[in-house]
């Protein structure tokens, strides 16, 4: 607390792309091994990503060293918006004193991260297009990231430039929820049994890696159907062929993938969101303290 919601708005957006620069390789892996095999019987499809280290290795040996970094200004673009939202409308609601009611560190981080997910989607499916290979109607798109919004804007209107935003916004909203709420538990629970001191950074860290266990397990069904809902081809009118919204998505997943279908590459989201969580977190709150 005591931090202006305006400072916060641009202390969010540099942890997040701080952040980003570290773990965008991950990004990359986690995408392609939760789009493996698709709608498809387990055990039916080929598997070119075969866990995240032999993922890493397929990436590098296609696109070489920088295929790893695919969708990097994207990405930032995205975490800049998306983490600068997020973090100054929580902000706003720790000024009101709402995150001192029960259960209001949940709530305010839920709207906080539902918010920022809705701003931040454009630059998402910008993301997207640069880190799939053959992405529908995507893969064509302009280098650069003014390029890419003028072409999608030119082939689908403002619409299409919110494109899978119905699985983005509860994805980021459940993942916001779990991470500014144990991570706040979980750093005041440290300092109360005296294993770190009060406000240091071993705190902050420890709460960090709390955090990402918990973003991973509630958030890894949420980033699944979220990175179909982005992936699938579209109809002129950008209505999509393979899924009608969230819950049609949910259903195809569970019926020919089966319940762990929704945990596709949860391994990799972990390796990614791990690390994310606890980068943006501790950033945001030693930026918070300077």
């Amino acid at each position: 607390g005591g931090v202006p919601p305006l400072t916060d708005l641009v202390l969010g957006a540099t942890a997040g792309c701080l952040a980003c620069v570290l773990t965008n390789p991950l990004e990359v892996v986690k995408t392609r091994l939760q789009l493996q095999g698709e709608l498809q019987p387990p055990g039916t499809y080929p598997r070119p990503y075969r866990g995240v280290l032999r993922a890493l290795g397929a990436v590098c040996q296609a696109d070489g060293l920088r295929g790893l970094q695919k969708g990097l200004a994207a990405g930032l673009l995205y975490q800049g918006l998306m983490n600068g939202v997020r973090f100054y409308c929580y902000s706003i609601a720790e000024d009101a004193g709402w995150t001192r009611y029960p259960g209001g560190i949940v709530a305010a981080g839920a709207v906080a991260g539902a918010v920022g997910a809705f701003v931040g989607s454009p630059a998402y499916l910008v993301r997207w297009g640069c880190t799939v290979p053959g992405f529908p109607q995507i893969s064509s798109l302009p280098q650069s990231i003014s390029g890419a919004f003028k072409s999608i804007y030119k082939q689908h209107g403002v619409t299409g430039l919110w494109r899978g935003v119905t699985g983005a916004v509860p994805r980021v909203a459940v993942g916001s929820a779990a991470q500014l709420a144990t991570f706040t538990s979980a750093k005041d629970w440290v300092c109360k049994h005296q294993w770190f001191g009060e406000g240091s950074w071993a705190a902050v860290l420890a709460g960090g890696m709390v955090s990402g266990v918990a973003v991973a397990v509630t958030m890894t069904p949420f980033d699944v159907v979220s990175t179909r809902l982005y992936n699938q081809p579209v109809d002129a009118d950008g209505t999509g062929k393979l899924y009608r919204g969230f819950l049609d998505c949910i259903l195809q997943i569970s019926s020919k993938e089966g319940l762990l279908g929704l945990y596709k590459g949860i391994g990799a989201v972990y390796l990614r969101l791990g690390p994310h969580t606890v980068l943006s977190l501790f950033f945001w709150d030693e930026l918070r303290k300077m």
